[in-house]
């Protein structure tokens, strides 16, 4: 069957002003489209030819024909039916919107393994020992400097892979990131510890079957092509069983992404640390992980002992002054 593009209902130009509403602020919002095609077919099916047909039991039987097991996945389909009734009442083209069926609550929060800087030396360390085997050139540094720029620098996995020869610029010690997950690229500075790991990979890469042409892959396979983002995480959890880590109650098993969410919280333990104000500082984070608000950046900041620790003593010292001076 020939697929079909655009929409076809009544609803199919406002649909397509909000997805274009959406990418406008840097959405791809391709799961999101699909989302919304079904929602278009539907209407066709049910021969819906207004907006004034549109009520809260139909879009509850448009819910039910998309079964999820899910909570997660039953609020995503909700989540961005609701987005685009919520656009069409603030553009004056309904009263209220139609959805009126609650989320599903979720049994299971999972509470991410937030890698801590001993953790972290572990991993690299084991990643270093890594044989060549497979297509990986270099497969133990490689994967050194991979995990190094993840936990250091709280890039997503597929960033880091598709990270060329010419997104280094080790004068500045600025990475350009480009293809981000919200289209726009950004400019990601680093260290003089990353420097030299990645001035060192570079100087391999010259020496490699490819060289160091600027559109070659930064971390690559000897057929040239870069390393799936998907192999990086099945080495990650190949390694995770020799790390001798304890996992707190309620934590699930360490995965990939939670690199991200340990750069995030120790960042904001720093800004603790340093005496800053971390909630007026979010937004640097924000920027910084490449997050088009900072709603999304909030999903990060996982609560640790160690944050709390700091978060106390930072109220204490508050108190404490605010007591003095109402005593005086």
């Amino acid at each position: 069957m020939k697929a079909r593009h655009g929409f076809a209902s009544f609803l199919g130009p406002d649909i397509e002003r909000f997805i274009a509403h959406k990418r406008s602020a840097g959405r791809r919002y391709a799961v999101e489209e699909k989302t919304l095609r079904l929602l278009d077919d539907f209407m066709l099916e049910r021969r819906v030819l207004a907006l004034e047909e549109v009520t809260p039991a139909l879009i509850d039987e448009f819910l039910a024909s998309r079964p999820r097991s899910q909570p997660r996945s039953y609020n995503h389909l909700r989540c961005t039916v609701g987005g685009l009734f919520a656009y069409l009442v603030s553009h004056g083209k309904v009263p209220r919107t139609p959805l009126q069926s609650p989320p599903r609550r979720s049994r299971y929060q999972r509470s991410p393994f937030i890698f801590n800087q001993a953790a972290a030396r572990r991993l690299l360390a084991i990643a270093r020992s890594l044989t060549d085997r497979g297509g990986t050139v270099d497969r133990g540094n490689t994967y050194y400097v991979i995990f190094a720029i993840l936990y250091g620098l709280g890039l997503r996995v597929g960033e880091v892979c598709r990270l060329c020869i010419k997104d280094v610029d080790l004068e500045r010690r600025v990475l350009t990131v480009r293809e981000t997950k919200f289209y726009k690229s950004r400019l990601v500075p680093f260290g003089p510890k990353l420097e030299a790991l990645l001035r060192q990979h570079l100087a391999r890469c010259k020496t490699g079957l490819y060289g160091s042409a600027m559109e070659t892959a930064l971390f690559r396979l000897r057929g040239g092509r870069a390393i799936n983002p998907g192999t990086v995480s099945l080495t990650f959890h190949h390694l995770v069983p020799r790390l001798g880590l304890t996992i707190p109650p309620g934590i699930s098993p360490p995965r990939l992404h939670d690199l991200r969410h340990a750069c995030a919280v120790g960042t904001l333990a720093r800004w603790y640390r340093d005496g800053g104000d971390p909630q007026a500082r979010l937004h640097i984070l924000s920027t910084f992980l490449g997050h088009v608000d900072i709603n999304s950046t909030a999903v990060y900041l996982t609560t640790t002992p160690e944050l709390l620790d700091l978060a106390n003593q930072r109220f204490e010292a508050f108190a404490a002054t605010t007591l003095r001076e109402g005593l005086v």
